[in-house]
């Protein structure tokens, strides 16, 4: 009775694990060299996938297009984005950051599509903003200066650090990681807002998946080959490539295929707003990783964006 939802909550779980692997990767693979690994991963799976079970005749031209543009915003964008701001700012406000893709989504359809908003959707978005305002804001402001020195990495002439705290401090370095997360979430949905047609045309999930990553493969490999993308290339190690591709499988393959086998028999609200609890999980599995217990305002700021999710969801059905 209650596997739709168990899937949902599994899918919110892969997406916090493959933020997490993520934050490990930092100082030790460049941003673009970790986006083409990360596409070309999930492009493997998802064609994969969309070849086993014939997915691919179902794109038409005008799906192509779509997904296309869907492609260049939802990944090529905001998926180098959600990376830079994992590096920049940690994992756990990344992924409030990314409770911005509901209103977002809800603005966009208003705006292009013409859809209405309820009251409930509207105090939705409040709750979400109100909440991200909680976590991110209220530290910054009421906490001792003490507290945040546990926090910063010790780097000496003789050392280099091959990973940092999934929890980075607080400090005036959070500006351009929000803007980054912002800009994730406005790119992924933009990118839904694109991929909704084709998606509800009958395109197969994983050859829309695919489809969009192997597009995305084709631009950073081309952007390898200009000055901008070159950059320092770090030497490939088994283990880094490994993590890279473990995250990809875990929030594309595995995380998908949840959210997929769940969306298929249950509730279409309550599936989105279970699959959106990720910034309630991922508190745990930081503080498990740092050490350092997340504040009052980061449980509450993390609860009030999935309460806002959740009317911007369940407002829709």
């Amino acid at each position: 009775m209650f596997a739709p939802e168990a899937f949902a909550v599994t899918a919110a779980i892969c997406s916090a694990l493959s933020s997490m692997f993520l934050s490990e990767l930092k100082g030790r693979v460049p941003l673009l060299q970790l986006a083409r690994w990360q596409m070309l991963a999930t492009f493997v799976m998802t064609g994969s996938v969309s070849l086993a079970i014939g997915g691919w005749h179902t794109i038409g031209p005008r799906e192509f297009w779509l997904l296309a543009g869907s492609s260049f915003a939802g990944i090529s964008i905001a998926s180098t984005t959600y990376f830079a701001t994992i590096y920049s700012v940690g994992p756990r406000i990344t992924a409030l950051l990314f409770s911005l893709t509901s209103p977002f989504a809800l603005a966009l359809g208003y705006l292009v599509l013409g859809e209405t908003i309820s009251r409930w959707q509207a105090l939705g978005v409040a709750l979400v903003l109100a909440g991200i305002v909680l976590a991110i804001g209220m530290p910054r402001r009421f906490l001792k200066r003490g507290d945040l020195a546990p926090a910063m990495p010790v780097v000496t002439p003789s050392t280099v650090p091959v990973s940092t705290a999934p929890g980075p401090p607080l400090t005036g370095r959070l500006g351009p990681g929000v803007v980054l997360g912002v800009i994730t979430a406005l790119g992924q949905a933009i990118g839904t807002l694109l991929a909704r047609p084709a998606m509800a045309a009958g395109v197969e999930p994983f050859s829309a998946m695919a489809l969009r990553s192997g597009l995305a493969v084709i631009l950073f490999v081309a952007l390898g080959a200009t000055p901008f993308g070159r950059g320092k290339r770090e030497a490939v190690q088994f283990g880094t490539v490994g993590l890279a591709v473990l995250s990809a499988f875990v929030r594309t393959s595995l995380g998908m295929s949840c959210l997929m086998a769940a969306l298929r028999t249950g509730n279409v609200g309550i599936i989105s707003t279970l699959s959106s609890m990720t910034p309630v999980l991922i508190l745990p599995m930081v503080w498990l990783r740092s050490g350092h217990r997340p504040t009052t305002a980061a449980w509450a700021g993390a609860l009030l964006a999935i309460l806002g999710t959740a009317l911007i969801s369940l407002g829709r059905v």
